[in-house]
């Protein structure tokens, strides 16, 4: 994997980190009801737009960790593979590091 592609898949890792912290947050809270925003886990550091799903989607993206979370027209075909589309947004599978 080239220099570029292993920056694009730590900053998706980054924002798994986030939406994660975003779930332990609210749980320990009590303030995530069954719909929650989550933060787009797209490559692009700079994006911050968030995906709105419930508890149950966000807990099927998290059941294999090489599944990501991000928005429609986010993806990187030259480092991810779309596994799942809805109108809201894609689940994508990132190959694991060699």
């Amino acid at each position: 994997m080239d220099p570029h592609e292993e920056r694009l898949l730590r900053n998706e890792e980054t924002f798994r980190r986030v939406n994660e912290r975003i779930r332990g947050l609210g749980e320990s809270f009590s303030i995530v009801s069954e719909r929650a925003s989550f933060v787009c886990e797209c490559a692009d550091v700079n994006c911050a737009e968030q995906v709105e799903m419930t508890l149950g989607e966000y807990e099927h993206v998290r059941a294999d960790p090489a599944t990501f979370l991000i928005l429609p027209g986010h993806e990187r075909p030259e480092i991810e593979r779309v596994v799942l589309a809805t109108d809201r947004y894609l689940i994508v599978h990132k190959p694991a590091e060699d």
